[in-house]
């Protein structure tokens, strides 16, 4: 994907399209938001499929392997697709891993609720369709309607009252954790550690779940916070890779172009030009 952030709208016309000639399992460079009010969908992600009617929200994290299908039901489908890239909102996406690594798509019920989601959908998309969009608004608009959606489910996860598999725990444990650590320049025996298993076993679950190794998962939290503090802040690279842990410039510039395909210096550029 060639932007930040893009919004469609897939109706039941446009859902039989994709049912007759459905994608091929495939990862993206983006992470995927999906709002159904009506229909269907057929999901496959994490080598396994479900179909779940509407109304539902489905989260797939940039990486996963997936195929997502909408299909009419009752005649009907009425669904957004938020595609957005993690450097928009880096404060949340870790907050989305942790919440959705273990269940890609949720049901919900209709109602007032659920109609905030869709009428937050119509506000991003009337912006979108502006000449001169200010994706700043648009990132306020998604970062409020992804903290709808997770305080919704954090009410159901309650009231259900669930436990998680060891795996579930486990990556939960490491992101909670890594999120309080991930400045430090600590690695992955660290982090076993404090998870009492083996670093061997950490890496296996996260291979797993996330697709990543720990080694990854660390770096990839640390370059989105630098994605972060380049955009939303004054400091120089020097000074952004010194809080996350690379003692040397160089070394910080030469793992961010690795990860990113881009400087630092490029990406603030880009960023501030977008954002403008």
């Amino acid at each position: 994907m060639d932007s930040l952030f893009k919004i469609f709208k897939i109706d039941k016309d446009e859902a039989a399209k994709i049912s007759a000639s459905p994608d091929e399992p495939h990862q993206h460079d983006f992470e995927e938001l999906i709002i159904a009010a009506e229909g269907q969908l057929e999901h496959f992600i994490d080598f396994k499929t479900t179909i779940t009617d509407a109304s539902l929200v489905s989260f797939v994290t940039k990486g996963k392997i997936h195929r997502a299908i909408p299909r009419v039901k009752d005649g009907k489908c009425d669904m957004w697709v938020l595609r957005f890239k993690s450097e928009l909102i880096p404060d949340t996406i870790f907050q989305l891993y942790a919440s959705y690594h273990d269940h890609a798509t949720i049901r919900l019920q209709r109602g007032t609720f659920f109609n905030r989601l869709t009428t937050t959908c119509e506000l991003i998309n009337l912006e979108m369709q502006q000449e001169n969009s200010d994706l700043g608004m648009v990132r306020h608009l998604l970062s409020a309607l992804l903290m709808m959606i997770r305080t919704e489910r954090n009410k159901m996860s309650s009231s259900q009252n669930s436990i998680s598999n060891h795996q579930s725990t486990t990556i939960h444990n490491f992101l909670r954790i890594l999120e309080e650590n991930y400045p430090r320049p600590v690695g992955v025996d660290y982090y076993a550690e404090k998870l009492f298993m083996s670093a061997r076993n950490l890496n296996l679950i996260c291979k797993n779940i996330i697709n990543q190794t720990v080694s990854e998962v660390i770096e990839t939290r640390k370059l989105i916070e630098a994605k972060n503090q380049l955009t939303h802040s004054d400091k120089n690279i020097s000074e952004i890779g010194f809080d996350l842990g690379f003692n040397e410039k160089a070394y910080f510039t030469n793992v961010f172009k690795r990860r990113t395909g881009q400087t630092p210096t490029g990406f603030r550029t880009e960023m501030r030009r977008l954002l403008s």
